[in-house]
């Protein structure tokens, strides 16, 4: 699925779109391999669309987006909740083609 363009994502930042009906956070981390990451926009634990406003970061070696509600943080290749572990982000396979960001399942 063909989401936006490179350019269209700010560095070291998280933006929301709207893919298939689903609401995804897309993180664009220059310097990271690879550089754009995909998680559900909904956090389950402050039961919001809100993910893509959160803060990345490295928690001990793990990319992270810090949820901007209670601050739990999830697993920007996994989306897996690093103090609450019973719960997960769903993510998405990123391909970047030609400067287009593109998801996959």
């Amino acid at each position: 699925l063909d989401v936006c363009s490179l350019a269209d994502l700010v560095p070291d930042s998280g933006v929301a779109a709207l893919v298939d009906g689903d609401q995804v956070a897309l993180f664009y981390l220059p310097c990271a391999k690879p550089a754009v990451f995909a998680l559900g926009n909904y956090d389950p634990i402050g039961g919001a669309n809100v993910m893509s406003r959160g803060i990345v970061g490295d928690l001990n070696g793990e990319l992270v987006v810090a949820s901007p509600l209670y601050k739990q943080h999830f697993s920007l290749r996994t989306g897996q909740c690093i103090e609450q572990p019973e719960h997960q982000l769903p993510t998405w396979e990123v391909i970047i083609d030609n400067g287009r960001v593109r998801l996959a399942r």
